[in-house]
Order: C-alpha cells, then structure tokens, then sequence
C-alpha cells in the first residue's frame, strides 16, 4: 500500500490537509458530519501516523461491530 498515490510516504503534510478538507467539503454536501472519532483518525493520517487504508479498516469494522449489537 506504500506505492499507493496517496499514502504517507508519496505526500508531503500540506497535501494531506488539502486532501483532508476536500474530502471533508464533499462529504459533508449531503451527509452529516464526519463522527469525532473518523475525524481523529484523518487527522491521525494528516500527522502521518498512519495510511487511509488503516483508518477505513478501522472505521469499517467499528461499524459491523456497531450493527452487530444492534441487531
């Protein structure tokens, strides 16, 4: 996932904020707000901590958790 276009290694901290608000401006057009916790992690991605793959797994696998219990 290193080679990915926008993994850690192949961009710079400014790229990643910019990636950041883009992606937040879109998905906000039509949704609610991205969860405290979704928002620690893109951030968690902007300081280089870790790749968005990583957070996607995370955040997917909170919510089958999540929708497990609730069923």
């Amino acid at each position: 996932m290193s080679d990915y276009k926008y993994s850690v290694k192949n961009t710079t901290k400014i790229e990643r904020e910019k990636l950041r608000n883009v992606a937040l401006s879109y998905s906000t057009l039509d949704a609610a707000e991205p969860s405290k916790d979704t928002m620690e992690l893109v951030d968690k991605y902007v300081a280089g901590n870790i790749e968005i793959a990583d957070a996607l797994e995370i955040i997917i696998n909170k919510y089958r958790t999540e929708g497990a219990q609730n069923v």
